[in-house]
Protein backbone atom coordinates (compact mmCIF):
# COMPACT_ATOMS: atom_id res chain seq x y z
CA UNK A 1 0.00 0.00 0.00
CA UNK A 2 1.16 3.31 -0.96
CA UNK A 3 2.16 5.85 1.53
CA UNK A 4 -0.73 8.46 2.87
CA UNK A 5 -0.20 11.90 1.21
CA UNK A 6 -1.11 15.27 2.64
CA UNK A 7 -0.81 18.77 0.73
CA UNK A 8 -2.26 21.68 1.79
CA UNK A 9 -3.26 24.54 -0.16
CA UNK A 10 -4.12 28.23 1.20
CA UNK A 11 -6.44 30.09 -1.45
CA UNK A 12 -8.85 33.22 -0.30
CA UNK A 13 -11.01 32.37 2.41
CA UNK A 14 -10.61 28.33 2.03
CA UNK A 15 -7.99 26.00 2.87
CA UNK A 16 -7.89 23.09 1.18
CA UNK A 17 -6.35 19.68 2.26
CA UNK A 18 -5.50 17.33 -0.53
CA UNK A 19 -5.54 13.27 1.04
CA UNK A 20 -3.57 10.74 -1.01
CA UNK A 21 -3.99 6.88 0.21
CA UNK A 22 -6.25 5.06 2.10
CA UNK A 23 -6.93 6.14 5.69
CA UNK A 24 -7.03 3.53 8.17
CA UNK A 25 -5.61 2.84 11.26
CA UNK A 26 -2.15 1.96 9.75
CA UNK A 27 -1.58 6.17 9.25
CA UNK A 28 -4.71 7.25 11.31
CA UNK A 29 -1.92 9.25 13.59
CA UNK A 30 -0.17 10.41 10.55
CA UNK A 31 -3.67 11.92 9.60
CA UNK A 32 -4.98 13.48 12.90
CA UNK A 33 -1.55 14.81 13.49
CA UNK A 34 -1.14 16.80 9.82
CA UNK A 35 -5.12 18.03 10.66
CA UNK A 36 -4.33 19.44 14.24
CA UNK A 37 -1.29 21.56 12.61
CA UNK A 38 -3.88 23.59 10.04
CA UNK A 39 -5.85 25.55 9.77
CA UNK A 40 -6.20 28.66 11.97
CA UNK A 41 -9.57 28.91 13.62
CA UNK A 42 -12.51 30.29 11.67
CA UNK A 43 -11.26 29.14 8.62
CA UNK A 44 -13.32 27.23 5.57
CA UNK A 45 -12.11 24.18 5.00
CA UNK A 46 -12.07 21.23 2.20
CA UNK A 47 -10.94 17.98 2.31
CA UNK A 48 -10.27 16.64 -1.30
CA UNK A 49 -10.79 12.79 -1.35
CA UNK A 50 -10.55 12.62 -4.87
CA UNK A 51 -7.64 10.13 -4.74
CA UNK A 52 -8.63 8.22 -1.75
CA UNK A 53 -9.92 4.82 -2.50
CA UNK A 54 -10.88 3.32 0.92
CA UNK A 55 -11.53 4.99 4.66
CA UNK A 56 -12.26 2.76 7.64
CA UNK A 57 -13.94 3.43 10.39
CA UNK A 58 -9.96 4.94 11.92
CA UNK A 59 -10.31 7.35 9.24
CA UNK A 60 -13.46 8.22 9.58
CA UNK A 61 -13.03 8.92 13.39
CA UNK A 62 -10.60 11.48 12.67
CA UNK A 63 -12.89 12.94 10.02
CA UNK A 64 -15.60 13.50 12.47
CA UNK A 65 -13.52 14.92 14.91
CA UNK A 66 -11.64 17.24 12.96
CA UNK A 67 -15.37 18.41 11.31
CA UNK A 68 -16.81 18.74 14.77
CA UNK A 69 -13.44 20.91 15.99
CA UNK A 70 -13.70 23.10 12.87
CA UNK A 71 -17.46 23.89 14.29
CA UNK A 72 -16.69 25.02 17.39
CA UNK A 73 -13.96 27.35 16.14
CA UNK A 74 -17.08 28.94 13.86
CA UNK A 75 -15.59 26.73 10.70
CA UNK A 76 -16.68 24.32 8.46
CA UNK A 77 -15.24 21.41 6.59
CA UNK A 78 -16.36 20.15 3.17
CA UNK A 79 -15.35 17.06 1.69
CA UNK A 80 -14.68 16.95 -2.29
CA UNK A 81 -14.69 14.12 -5.29
CA UNK A 82 -15.59 11.51 -2.10
CA UNK A 83 -14.97 8.09 -3.97
CA UNK A 84 -17.27 4.88 -4.15
CA UNK A 85 -15.82 2.84 -0.91
CA UNK A 86 -15.52 6.37 1.77
CA UNK A 87 -18.83 7.32 0.25
CA UNK A 88 -20.51 4.03 1.06
CA UNK A 89 -18.80 4.51 5.00
CA UNK A 90 -20.04 8.29 4.93
CA UNK A 91 -23.55 7.08 3.85
CA UNK A 92 -24.59 4.08 6.15
CA UNK A 93 -22.94 5.89 9.20
CA UNK A 94 -25.03 8.65 8.85
CA UNK A 95 -22.15 11.53 7.91
CA UNK A 96 -23.34 12.57 5.13
CA UNK A 97 -26.47 14.41 6.90
CA UNK A 98 -23.61 16.85 8.96
CA UNK A 99 -20.83 17.37 6.52
CA UNK A 100 -21.55 18.81 3.01
CA UNK A 101 -19.93 16.67 0.11
CA UNK A 102 -19.83 18.24 -3.38
CA UNK A 103 -18.67 16.32 -6.24
CA UNK A 104 -15.52 18.59 -7.14
CA UNK A 105 -13.27 20.78 -5.32
CA UNK A 106 -14.03 23.89 -7.04
CA UNK A 107 -17.92 23.59 -6.11
CA UNK A 108 -16.96 22.80 -2.28
CA UNK A 109 -15.12 25.91 -2.61
CA UNK A 110 -17.19 28.16 -3.99
CA UNK A 111 -19.90 26.81 -1.39
CA UNK A 112 -17.48 27.35 1.52
CA UNK A 113 -16.68 31.24 0.18
CA UNK A 114 -20.45 31.77 0.27
CA UNK A 115 -20.65 30.35 3.34
CA UNK A 116 -18.26 32.21 4.92
CA UNK A 117 -19.73 35.50 2.75
CA UNK A 118 -23.43 34.89 4.63
CA UNK A 119 -22.09 34.55 7.99
CA UNK A 120 -19.48 37.51 7.78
Amino acid sequence: MPPLTLLCREQPGVTVIVVCGELDATNRAQFESFLGERPEPGRQVVLDLAQVPFMDSSGLHVLLAFSTDRLGRSGTVRLAGVQPLPARLLEITGVLTHVPVHDTVADAVAAARAAAERSG
